[in-house]
């Protein structure tokens, strides 16, 4: 069966993009932890306050949420380079084990925040709490199948976890985006940026996981 390759540019591009989100996941978390460490004054915005003291009065469940998650933002990219897993496999293998403990804690932590950090209201409850269980199912899943050595249906169900998790980092410029050109309030337009944030992730995971399938592309294990 022939195997078609995949654009260089397309794989620089995401690339790009995947090290761009990374940043932006890990400045958040170092913004946070400073704010509740009070190294740094909470944000309050000019015309709406401060909109996010729920992370200052759940800040044990915070950390427990966000330091896991800059760990996951430098480590889950390093699962997909093809050279780490063909020439340190032992590195592929740790690492992984360490992401899915990582992902547990973020998974559970996310959806007990999603009922007490949320500055969306129910929107974006509805929205954290949906897509913490599929970035859940989606791990356990993957998890599960490498377990059996299934190595196809392991990637794609990694993909699908990694693409949730990083959507975080993506909410960003889209809450952003709605501070510069929308007249909602962060509590009107939180839960819609999480929303379209998570469901744009996920889109985009299964696209790639069926144009790689359809091109055969080759795994290694």
């Amino acid at each position: 069966m022939t195997v078609q390759k995949i654009p260089r540019r397309l794989i620089r591009a995401i690339a790009v993009i995947v090290v761009i989100l990374s940043i932006i996941g890990i400045a958040v978390v170092i913004r946070r932890s400073l704010t509740l460490a009070g190294v740094i004054k909470p944000f309050v915005h000019p015309k709406y306050g401060a909109f996010d003291n729920g992370f200052q009065g759940n800040k044990v469940l915070t950390f427990v949420h966000i330091i896991p998650g800059a760990l996951f933002m430098i480590l889950a990219p390093l699962q997909f380079v093809p050279g780490i897993r063909s020439r340190h496999l032992w590195f592929h293998r740790l690492s992984g084990r360490i992401l899915v403990v990582l992902g547990l804690i973020i998974g559970i932590a996310a959806l007990i925040m999603s009922f007490k950090t949320n500055i969306g209201g129910p929107t974006e409850t509805a929205a954290t709490v949906l897509f913490a269980i599929i970035f859940l199912f989606s791990l356990i899943k993957g998890f599960y199948h490498i377990r059996r050595h299934e190595i196809a249906p392991h990637r794609e169900w990694m993909i699908r976890m990694f693409a949730i998790g990083f959507a975080v980092a993506t909410v960003r410029p889209i809450v952003g985006m709605f501070f510069a050109f929308s007249r909602l309030s962060p509590h009107q337009f939180f839960g819609i940026a999480f929303w379209i944030g998570f469901t744009l992730h996920l889109i985009v995971a299964e696209v790639w996981i069926n144009y790689t399938r359809k091109r055969n592309v080759p795994i290694i294990p």
